[in-house]
């Protein structure tokens, strides 16, 4: 080349860069070239480094280098992108695949690449490399059909995961040498595949004309996971790089996971079928949720994170939702009677585990298939309680022991799910009733002893725990008038004959009973405690009434005065009771009257209880007793011995009450016989002989002489009850009436339906209608002459 021209520094602000070029010098890249421009601009700083040392030196002021550009554009040649393909790019390529060594830099491959792509002949470059990279892919996957015979499953899955390991590798190569072709063209082209992406659309072109290896790849990998889940160990790297194959190339889910999936579907079907019938439920449970754990951790290690739904289902539907009914049919009672919270859990979660379109013919899902077991479970061991008559004492202990235990289910094992809840609800409410009027007596019963012995061996915590557990019985059952007729009894014993042990606790149970129930059931128990309270003032007043007096009576008396319709009805008996005994009566009621004009008092003798003074020889000693047994006591003041029928005609007692008095005070225990009966025996007949004890000797100074307590009889449980249905009667007649009332004329049948709306006790429509027919009859209401179904209220 020529010298560069002299330099010319022109006084201007502005320079102009460029450069010349004689018209037989070789190409060279252009001024648009990174090369050029960099060469330009050194060229440039020099002078300007040297005019900036000149003017530091001298005074004169800095002048410019003006380079001028070529007078002709350089051409390239005819054979430019041939001849760099072929004797560079292509050789790399072929390097690359071969894994060999190149004889050009990184840098010149790179720039070899630019500099086709900016003289647009990146098109060209594009299809050159697809075709060499065509070449190499199909050889390398044409090679791996003929070793596909001799080696194992094994081997031959490793020979095909390090082919795609060398073309990823090979690609990511070529990826780095044609950069500036992937950055320039691709990316402004639209249409055209990035070099990644043309790789993997060249291996999946060849992998699908060689669907023999895609196959025997697919084959092996099923293969070893079924070796896996029989509990062989598989290499998992090597399986999951065999499926990011599929997965690149877009093969995963048609190719692979179809075939994955009936295949996994055809296993578990064959082993649900089998395991369900040999295996225990418990053992099947633990086996379904470990094969669950299973399968996730086979998504995690080596499959596609989408697989995991459609698997977990699969297992799922051929282990749990084909054979819901079955697991339940032969399990579930098991597990309940044994108290197996942890598998009930199990089985419950896993039921959870199912989708609702894994339903049965009927269409239920696999919960309320449960809650139909669980429902009929507890009706059927809560019926064998109720209904075992010769535990009837211990029918409430059982049954708070099965709440409790069917509670810790649905706690522990349910979730406290509500549908449970409900079907436990329902379920107490069926068997609870089975025996009807039954139950509820025996938990007033129960109550009863309670409020008796107080928290004796309990602390108060358990008390009111067991007491609010006793209330949660109570709630299931429909004829709660029966247990206010027995509990009513009850509590009017533990009042009168002071047997309750707290009166707080007393309290504490009727605030419940009136929170259950409403002010109107406690109505009556409210009074009961009003007239206790009541009587202590009365007799308070009485006291001092009596002391005023100039003969004071040795006879002190104590008195409770009950409202009739508070308290229990009991028969009024008279009987003969002592002079002094009178005399104090009549004075109490002479005081009673005079401050309560109006009122009549009866006297109600069985309830009544008194205490000796009784002079032995060997002492003196005070006998706690009843009133009948203090009667006959008293008569022994006037003679030492007495036969039966004497006793009966002087205290006119009835005779099998008498023969329990007599019994108490001459059978019982030897320490409190103050009377001998002869003869002997264990009943009393009318010829028997009872005689003054002078030898009764006793080690206490009180002596409380019980009186024989006998069972209520089914007759005087009958009674009670009989009271409670003639109470509903009175109900059923006032709801009609009222009924009648405002409506004026009503249907037959709306009627009975308002009346089921209203009454809270049980009852038959056949009830209602004798009801109905007893109102016809006492012309309360008439039947409409045009509708024999419908009926007229009369005023």
């Amino acid at each position: 080349p020529r010298q560069p021209r002299k330099a010319m520094f022109p006084r201007s602000k502005s320079a102009v860069v460029g450069s010349s070029m004689p018209d037989d010098a070789s190409p060279r890249p252009t001024a648009s070239s990174p090369t050029s421009i960099a060469n330009a601009k050194d060229a440039v700083r020099a002078p300007a480094m040297a005019a900036r040392s000149a003017s530091a030196t001298s005074a004169r002021p800095a002048r410019k280098l003006v380079i001028r550009p070529f007078k002709k554009q350089p051409q390239l040649p005819a054979q430019f992108f041939a001849e760099t393909w072929d004797r560079c790019l292509r050789q790399a390529v072929h390097a690359v695949h071969n894994t060999t060594a190149v004889s050009f830099s990184y840098e010149q491959l790179y720039q070899k690449v630019e500099d086709l792509c900016r003289h647009k002949f990146a098109p060209e470059l594009y299809d050159a490399l697809r075709l060499e990279c065509e070449r190499h892919v199909a050889l390398q996957i044409t090679k791996l059909k003929s070793p596909g015979q001799t080696l194992g499953n094994v081997e031959y899955l490793a020979l095909v995961d390090r082919c795609w390991q060398d073309h990823c590798s090979q690609m990511l190569t070529l990826g780095s040498i044609f950069l500036f072709l992937d950055r320039s063209y691709v990316i402004h082209s639209g249409r055209t595949r990035s070099l990644w992406d043309m790789g993997l659309d060249i291996f999946r072109k060849y992998l699908v004309q060689n669907i023999e290896v895609e196959n025997r790849v697919v084959a092996g990998i099923l293969s070893l996971v079924g070796r896996e889940r029989e509990g062989d160990s598989i290499s998992h790297p090597l399986v999951k790089n065999l499926l990011r194959i599929f997965t690149a190339v877009g093969r995963y889910a048609s190719h692979f996971e179809k075939q994955f999936l009936e295949t996994t579907d055809l296993y578990y079907r064959n082993e649900g079928s089998q395991l369900v019938q040999t295996n225990a439920v418990p053992a099947y449970l633990c086996h379904v949720e470990q094969r669950i754990k299973q399968e996730m951790e086979r998504v995690m290690n080596i499959l596609d994170i989408r697989t995991e739904k459609p698997l977990v289902d699969c297992v799922e539907h051929n282990l749990l939702a084909l054979h819901v009914q079955v697991i339940l049919d032969k399990g579930f009672d098991t597990l309940c009677d044994e108290n197996r919270r942890e598998d009930l859990a199990r089985l419950y979660r896993l039921f959870a585990r199912i989708d609702k379109a894994d339903q049965d013919e009927t269409g239920a899902s696999a919960h309320e298939l449960m809650r139909d077991s669980f429902m009929r479970y507890v009706k059927r061991v809560g019926a064998e309680i109720v209904m075992d008559t010769e535990k009837d004492s211990e029918m409430v202990d059982l049954l708070l022991a099965y709440k409790a235990k069917l509670d810790d289910f649905l706690r522990f094992a349910f979730e406290d799910n509500a549908i449970f809840a409900r079907a436990l609800k329902e379920a107490f409410e069926s068997f609870v009733n089975m025996r009807q009027n039954v139950p509820a007596q025996l938990i007033a019963k129960f109550i009863d002893n309670i409020l008796r012995t107080g928290n004796k061996g309990f602390s108060d915590e358990q008390l009111e725990d067991t007491l609010e557990k006793v209330m949660t019985l109570f709630r299931y059952i429909h004829g709660k008038d029966i247990f206010e007729a027995f509990y009513k009894k009850f509590l009017s014993k533990r009042l009168l004959f002071q047997k309750s042990a707290s009166h707080d606790l007393e309290k504490t149970v009727l605030a419940k009973l009136k929170s259950e129930c409403g002010a109107a059931f406690t109505n009556k128990l409210e009074g009961m405690f009003k007239d206790v309270d009541v009587s202590k003032d009365i007799m308070q007043a009485f006291n001092q009434h009596v002391s005023g007096r100039s003969r004071p009576s040795e006879v002190e008396l104590n008195v409770y005065v009950l409202t009739t319709s508070y308290w229990p009805t009991s028969a009024h008996v008279e009987i003969k009771l002592p002079k002094e005994l009178i005399d104090v009566q009549e004075t109490f009621r002479a005081f009673y009257t005079s401050n309560h004009k109006g009122r009549h008092l009866s006297w109600l003798h069985s309830g009544g209880t008194c205490l000796l003074k009784a002079n032995f020889p060997l002492g003196q000693k005070l006998l706690d007793v009843s009133l009948y047994q203090a009667v006959v006591l008293l008569l022994f003041n006037e003679t030492e011995e007495m036969t039966f029928a004497d006793v009966l005609d002087q205290t006119g007692i009835e005779g099998s009450e008498l023969r329990r008095t007599l019994l108490s005070l001459a059978s019982g225990k030897p320490s409190t016989r103050v009377l001998e009966k002869r003869p002997k025996g264990p009943t009393v007949e009318n010829t028997d002989i009872f005689v003054f004890n002078k030898d009764f000797e006793h080690k206490l100074r009180r002596v409380k002489i019980n009186a024989i307590q006998i069972k209520e009889t089914k007759e005087e449980n009958q009674q009670t009850q009989q009271k409670v249905f003639q109470e509903r009667d009175y109900l059923i007649d006032a709801a009609i009436v009222r009924i009648m009332k405002t409506r004026k004329v009503m249907a037959h049948s709306q009627l009975i339906g308002e009346l089921f709306e209203q009454l809270k006790f049980p009852h038959k429509p056949a009830d209602l209608k004798k009801r109905i027919e007893s109102l016809l009859e006492r012309d309360y209401i008439e039947r409409d002459e045009y509708n024999p179904h419908s009926y007229k209220y009369l005023a």
